[in-house]
């Protein structure tokens, strides 16, 4: 098995939003056929070319986790999450296009996952209001991706992609708007492909070239994580 360094990437947002088949197509260029509930936490491996085309081009393992369960605010679900957000390198926020509240929720996934003590300048919640000038400061880079863009009529996609730039604006991060059961919308030389890849780049540069990255280096290549599966970590 060759070793080749890897980077740690969270895949947050709610239940059904469709997490798990867009980590199946960034990591299989498939699509999932027959999709379920995760529970606990699912990794799968995406091979990346950091800079590719460059002399500096070399080849990392991009580990995406793809946590489980509701955004509810119980203490104990919260707190059994908080396992999975050690040493992370990035975050991809996924929401439904279709649904205005998975929009409105990764404020409160975002907010969960960096308010840990290994991020000196996360995000600040006061009253149950989001902080979108703290968050300015953080260090992590993230990506914001909605999902099921085919289930939009014509008549309101430009409202709707209105609404969510807006979002990506104010998580200072680039934005993808796809339909998982289509690979085209991530084809070799998309738009989509390239902040894909600029995104990935951002996050190994963060992880090995920064001087001042807060990651954690290093994690084990297989974890067990409580009542669920967990793939097998795929390095062909």
């Amino acid at each position: 098995m060759v070793s080749l360094d890897r980077v740690k990437v969270l895949v947050l947002g709610d239940s059904g939003v469709g997490k798990s088949s867009l980590v199946h197509l960034l990591c299989q260029n498939q699509v999932l056929g027959n999709p379920s509930w995760t529970v606990g936490c699912s990794v799968d491996v995406r091979v990346h070319d950091y800079r590719e085309g460059t002399p500096e081009e070399k080849t990392y393992y991009i580990e995406l986790w793809d946590v489980g369960g509701s955004v509810g605010s119980a203490s104990s679900v919260k707190s059994t999450r908080a396992v999975f957000y050690n040493s992370i390198n990035g975050i991809i926020l996924v929401h439904d296009l279709t649904n205005k509240k998975s929009s409105q929720n990764l404020n409160r996934w975002s907010s969960e996952a960096l308010s840990r003590d290994f991020v000196p300048t996360g995000v600040l919640v006061t009253n149950g209001d989001y902080d979108w000038e703290q968050f300015a400061d953080n260090q992590i880079p993230l990506l914001v991706i909605g999902t099921k863009l085919d289930q939009i009529h014509e008549t309101k996609r430009h409202e709707v992609l209105t609404r969510t730039a807006f979002l990506a604006e104010d998580f200072n991060a680039e934005e993808i708007n796809l339909d998982c059961t289509n690979p085209r919308y991530l084809a070799a030389g998309s738009s989509n492909a390239v902040k894909l890849s600029r995104f990935f780049d951002k996050v190994i540069e963060k992880r090995y070239f920064s001087r001042d990255g807060n990651q954690i280096p290093g994690f084990p290549d297989r974890k067990r994580f409580w009542g669920g599966t967990l793939k097998s970590l795929h390095y062909d």
